[in-house]
């Protein structure tokens, strides 16, 4: 029995679009922004702490008063990357909202490439790394003292390296307060920090006073008490004793970057062929 008439040609036939948003990557995706995202509460807090330690927080103008560099600042903007990247990836994720998610891939393509490319120019131009990182090591010298932090900083440097000054003691004479000049009256001069002499194993309790009047004495006899090589050629000595090390930091850092770029690019591609399929 055959069916005819009006109701037969009213008849519609629709197509289904079987595409859909993969909820594996969707919220693998948002498990891997939330870590960053955490992170960079994390880093903008210490450094907010950190800065209100300080008193900058009630004088931003202390920051440009500093002639080297304050880490805190570093910190910050640590954070700052990384708290926003992953409230982007968080709610383009939850939201499937495409413009947040490129903008989340974009800025870690664009992340990936400058450290790629900052890795082969520094191979490439290797003596103008060098002067560069010495007028920054020269400049945080100067400023020693008037950063708590920076202060600490290069005392963690130069006891971590078994180093003093950039490329030796002599180097401390930049500051103020270590300079060997007659128009100098500080207790500290002629000296150097506590964290370029020698350690003593007997000494339970750091002296911070070792480095007192030490470069009043013949310079054979320096390295009885301090040391004496600078931390740029420690470093460059320090780099490939310990390539696989720092090869194996970058490697993991690089599959990380990549692992996030092809979660971001599958999310988008599923909510676009979603999109895609509505309009049949």
């Amino acid at each position: 029995m055959s069916i005819s008439g009006p109701a037969s040609r009213k008849m519609h036939y629709y197509r289904y679009s079987n595409a859909e948003v993969s909820c594996w990557y969707k919220y693998l995706l948002f498990s891997y922004n939330i870590v960053f995202w955490l992170a960079g509460v994390v880093f903008l807090g210490v450094g907010l702490w950190a800065w209100s330690e300080k008193g900058v927080l009630s004088d931003l103008t202390r920051v440009t008063r500093l002639h080297g560099i304050d880490p805190v600042v570093l910190v910050l903007m640590v954070g700052v990357v990384m708290f926003t990247l992953g409230f982007a990836g968080c709610v383009g994720a939850l939201r499937e909202n495409i413009c947040l998610l490129k903008f989340f891939c974009g800025a870690i393509v664009l992340i990936f490439f400058l450290e790629l490319a900052g890795a082969v120019l520094a191979f490439l131009f290797q003596d103008w790394v060098r002067d560069r990182f010495r007028e920054f090591f020269e400049s945080n010298i100067r400023s020693y003292r008037d950063d708590i932090d920076l202060q600490n900083l290069i005392d963690s440097l130069q006891r971590a390296n078994h180093c003093c000054g950039a490329y030796g003691p002599e180097d401390w004479d930049l500051n103020v307060y270590f300079n060997c000049s007659g128009a100098s009256y500080s207790r500290e001069k002629c000296g150097v920090p506590f964290s370029c002499c020698v350690p003593d194993p007997a000494q339970k309790v750091v002296n911070t006073q070792c480095g007192y009047d030490v470069r009043i004495q013949l310079k054979s006899k320096w390295d009885e008490f301090i040391f004496t090589k600078g931390c740029i050629p420690a470093l460059e000595g320090w780099l490939p004793r310990n390539i696989y090390i720092v090869a194996g930091v970058f490697l993991a850092i690089s599959l990380l970057q990549i692992f996030g770029i092809f979660l971001a690019r599958t999310l988008i591609s599923d909510i676009e062929a979603v999109k895609a399929g509505h309009h049949f």
